[in-house]
């Protein structure tokens, strides 16, 4: 099993072209798309969206704000990850449904809940700073689906050069309640991968005892 995911972790890069005539399985879309839902998050607050285009008139659309990027119109599915906004403020009244999932007693939720809005108060404080907070999480769910992708032989890469308010625009995003994090097209290679490229682990790894 630890060799399968050293494949699949080898088999991943940046996919800069998708091959247009070949189209991801429904079952393995949502493959990869339940890596990215089961995705860890801090609080458990899930505050992310999956938006899965395969309209090519709409991914048309996108490529000239997304720095006319090809992997944008070749690939097969284009998931726009969404960082949630509303959803983590107490106010809105989700966090203390996402908490009420936990067995714990109305005392303990309270006490939860009242520790969430002091360790988050600054954080909370702004939309742009719930923006900066949430988007980190959606990293995770994007890194997990990547892997997945690989680990069956599919291809992805990670997009942030976009024009954030345009995208947003375009698809009619309601930006009080989510904000676009990334764009994450998966599909599969025309040309033959390139040679990865990683500092070694002795350069990136430190052990303290």
């Amino acid at each position: 099993m630890k060799n399968n995911f050293t494949k699949a972790m080898t088999f991943r890069h940046a996919c800069k072209l998708f091959d247009e005539n070949k189209i991801i399985p429904d079952e393995e879309i949502h493959y990869i798309l339940e890596a990215g839902r089961t995705s860890p998050s801090s609080f458990g607050m899930e505050a992310w969206k999956f938006l899965v285009i395969t309209n090519q008139e709409l991914k048309e659309k996108l490529r000239p704000l997304c720095w006319n990027q090809p992997q944008i119109t070749s690939c097969s599915h284009l998931v726009v990850i969404l960082a949630g906004i509303e959803s983590v403020k107490p106010s809105s009244g989700i966090p203390q449904k996402r908490f009420a999932r936990r067995p714990l007693n109305q005392e303990q939720k309270n006490r939860y809940i009242e520790l969430y809005s002091q360790h988050l108060k600054e954080t909370l404080s702004s939309d742009k700073n719930i923006y900066e907070w949430t988007a980190r999480q959606t990293y995770i769910a994007a890194a997990n689906m990547m892997t997945a992708a690989a680990y069956i032989e599919i291809d992805s890469c990670p997009i942030e050069g976009f024009e954030k308010d345009r995208v947003e625009e375009l698809l009619e995003i309601d930006t009080t309640k989510y904000q676009v994090a990334m764009l994450l097209p998966f599909g599969y290679r025309v040309n033959e991968q390139s040679k990865q490229i990683r500092l070694l682990f002795e350069e990136v790894v430190e052990f303290i005892k």
